[in-house]
């Protein structure tokens, strides 16, 4: 985890991203990442695959695992669990990003998002 939060750190730089812009992304990457490992189910040693891409003003942020297919577009928005914290990631993500795409295809699953700064 802590390898791709320095990667997005990294190309948050790189791009030159504005202060809030680079700290939206580093939470982003963090939010999905952490979903993936926690809710995926995927072998602890299976591959997760990041791609940002500078887009005009906006970042493209592509993620595929080997987890559970699980697309964010149709995700029920549970709200925070205060027993346990967290919760809040996808709504977090949903109103920060646009959903480009999401699709399974050969035990994998790749989103595709869209920030909006």
């Amino acid at each position: 985890m802590a390898r791709t939060i320095a990667f997005a750190r990294r190309f948050a730089e790189t791009a030159r991203l504005s202060q809030d812009a680079a700290d939206q992304l580093v939470v982003i990457v963090e939010e999905w990442a952490a979903n993936i490992v926690e809710h995926g189910g995927a072998a602890p040693t299976s591959l997760i695959v990041l791609r940002l891409q500078r887009e005009g003003a906006a970042t493209r942020i592509t993620f595929t695992d080997a987890g559970v297919a699980f697309d964010p577009r149709t995700a029920q928005d549970q709200g925070p669990n205060l027993e346990r914290g967290g919760g809040a990631g996808i709504a977090l993500i949903r109103s920060w990003c646009d959903i480009e795409a999401y699709e399974r295809r050969a035990g994998r699953n790749r989103l595709v998002l869209r920030s909006r700064s």
